[in-house]
Parts: structure tokens; C-alpha cells; sequence
């Protein structure tokens, strides 16, 4: 394999997510937070991903098993990211107090998030997922049934109602994108996150990490999180329709929730291919869908949110970077 195609295969595993005033940027062994802080400053915190519950987890970075591992990965760094943004705003916030000696006390700086709160944060959102995108849904399909189906379903109604059960669940996901994104906070959330893949577009067109490049550089990409969502959606409803179709509400929902490292899989092995073959016409009219969902999820950045985006991005290939010095100066100094 050429260099060229060994560095655009290594930038395939760069990715990222917004959050509070910040982006969190991922790389293969590392990944950094860069957050704006009030007075205007940006703090930038990075981590070896062998330190986080990923990276305890490398035994899932295997074909159809990486889809459940996407999960993890979104929801445990994302965690641990948007916990720490939100440190950054409440600390910046607090004054430094002076004691009666005259002594002046600067607030704490943000910690790190322990896999502890991080897992705890990750089970609630499981369940309310769960519940919204999952529960809901199946329950709404179940009033639906008695008005589409009389008597037993056949294997085509039951292909009918999977299908319907599918809509609903995109419809509801795409609702509730749109509710949220009405609000101010969320809307600069939208910001940062539109920064976030004109960065990692600029980083795989092998261009300079500068402002201009960045902000010349779409804010659509293929991988996105959001494009995985409704590559999962599609997904569930080709998968269970080759499972016949419970009668019971709860047999459904059981059978929902078994199936979604099935479903993870397939939706992952094919954003992966989307990643790498993005120029390809054929690839972004099959992914259409998930590309047009990212309007809603991202906005135009300003100067402000991609200087944070470039940090963050520039704080994860400066570890790869003095990561390989390191291997490089270990393997030439050993022992024949």
C-alpha cells in the first residue's frame, strides 16, 4: 500500500462530535476536547483512548461487531466529553474568592469524568432511547395494526407493519431533531458540529488545518453520527423482516432490542464503505437520506466555532504524531 493510501486510510478512523462550546475530536489512540471558555480562551483536555471504556473493548473491533462498538464509543466519549464541557462553563463561571488573610483562591479546575459516572449517564440514555425510538414506536404500530390487518397477519402484512413501524420511528427521530433544534443553545451545539466535519473534511482532503481551508470545506460527511442513525433505521426494517413478527407488544420490543447489535452491525459496515468511497455517485445517492438528515443536525460555523474544531482536531495528530517518534526511537534503540 502507497503512502497516500496509507494516510487517507488512517484519516478514515478520525471523527468527532459537538458538544457544549467545544468538539470533541477522536483519533486511533487518542481523542481531545477543545471547549471555548466564557472570557473567550480555549481549553483543550486530551486522553489515550486505552484509559477509557473503549479502549477496554478492542475485542469488539471486529466486522458487525464494530457496529456495537460505534455505540459504545459515541455514547461513552461523548459522555465523558459533554461532562467535561459542561465543567469547563460552570468553572470558568465561579469567581476566585479572597479569604480573610487576603489570600486568593482560584476555583478547581475541570477533572476527569470516571468510567463511573460516565456508565451511569450512558444507562439512562440507553433507556430513554429505548423508550422514545424503540417502545414508543412499537407501541404506536400496535393501534395501527387493528386498522390495517383483520385476523391473523400474513407474512406480506407482517412486511407491511414492519414497515410502518419503521416510518414512524424515523419520523419520530427526525421530529424530535427538528423540536430541539429550535432551541438557541442546541442551535450553536449544531454550530460546533457543522465545524467538526468541515475540519475532518479539510484533514482527509490533505489540506492545511487553517480557518479558510476548514470554512471552504463542506459540512456534510458521511460518517456522521446522524447518517448512522438513519442508516440503522432503514436497517431495522429490512432486518425484521426476515423474522416473523410477534403478536405480543412485548415479544416485539424484545425482539427489537435483541436485534440492535445486528442492526449496529450492518448500518456501520456500511457507513465504513460510505466513508471510503464518498466521491462515488452511486455511495451519496444510496446514503441521500442520511446526508440530507445532516441539514438538520448542522449549521454554518463562524471563526469562533472552527478555531475549536482545528484545536481539538490538532490536539489528537500531534499524540499520533510523538506517539509514532516514540516507537520509532524505542524500535531503533533496542537490542538486535
Amino acid at each position: 500500500m502507497s503512502d497516500t493510501s496509507q494516510k487517507t486510510t488512517q484519516y478514515l478512523q478520525y471523527g468527532g462530535q459537538a458538544v457544549i462550546e467545544g468538539v470533541m475530536m477522536r483519533s486511533p489512540r487518542f481523542f481531545a476536547v477543545a471547549c471555548r471558555k466564557p472570557d473567550g480562551g480555549i481549553v483543550v483536555q486530551q486522553e489515550p483512548l486505552e484509559r477509557s471504556i473503549v479502549g477496554k473493548l478492542k475485542w469488539m473491533n471486529k466486522p458487525l461487531l464494530r457496529g456495537s462498538l460505534a455505540l459504545i464509543d459515541a455514547m461513552a466519549l461523548g459522555m465523558k466529553a459533554l461532562n467535561f464541557a459542561a465543567n469547563v462553563q460552570t468553572k470558568a463561571l465561579e469567581k476566585p474568592t479572597t479569604t480573610e488573610d487576603g489570600i486568593t483562591v482560584e476555583p478547581e479546575k475541570p477533572s476527569k469524568i470516571s468510567d463511573i459516572a460516565v456508565g451511569a449517564t450512558m444507562v439512562f440514555s440507553i433507556c430513554f432511547g429505548i423508550g422514545l425510538f424503540i417502545a414508543l414506536p412499537t407501541l404506536l404500530t400496535q393501534f395501527v395494526q387493528g386498522k390495517i390487518v383483520s385476523g391473523s397477519p400474513t407474512r406480506l402484512d407482517q412486511s407491511i407493519l414492519n414497515l410502518v413501524d419503521g416510518v414512524i420511528r424515523i419520523t419520530i427521530f427526525l421530529g424530535y431533531i427538528a423540536m430541539i433544534s429550535r432551541l438557541e443553545n442546541i442551535r450553536r451545539v449544531f454550530q460546533f458540529h457543522g465545524a467538526e466535519h468541515k475540519a475532518i473534511n479539510a484533514l482527509e482532503a490533505k489540506l492545511p488545518l487553517t480557518v479558510e481551508n476548514c470554512m471552504a470545506a463542506s459540512r456534510i460527511h458521511p460518517r456522521c453520527g446522524t447518517s448512522f442513525i438513519i442508516v440503522v433505521l432503514i436497517a431495522s426494517i429490512l432486518v425484521h423482516s426476515v423474522f416473523p413478527r410477534p403478536e405480543m407488544y412485548w415479544q416485539r420490543l424484545l425482539l427489537h432490542i435483541a436485534l440492535i447489535p445486528i442492526v449496529a452491525g450492518i448500518a456501520f459496515e456500511v457507513i465504513k464503505l460510505a466513508g471510503k468511497y464518498k466521491d462515488v455517485a452511486l455511495t451519496r445517492w444510496l446514503l441521500a437520506p442520511g446526508l440530507w438528515s445532516q441539514l438538520l443536525t448542522t449549521r454554518e460555523p463562524d471563526v469562533e466555532h472552527l478555531e475549536v474544531a482545528i484545536a481539538s482536531l490538532e490536539a489528537v495528530l500531534n499524540s499520533e504524531k510523538e506517539e509514532d517518534a516514540l516507537k520509532a526511537t524505542s524500535l531503533a534503540t533496542a537490542p538486535a
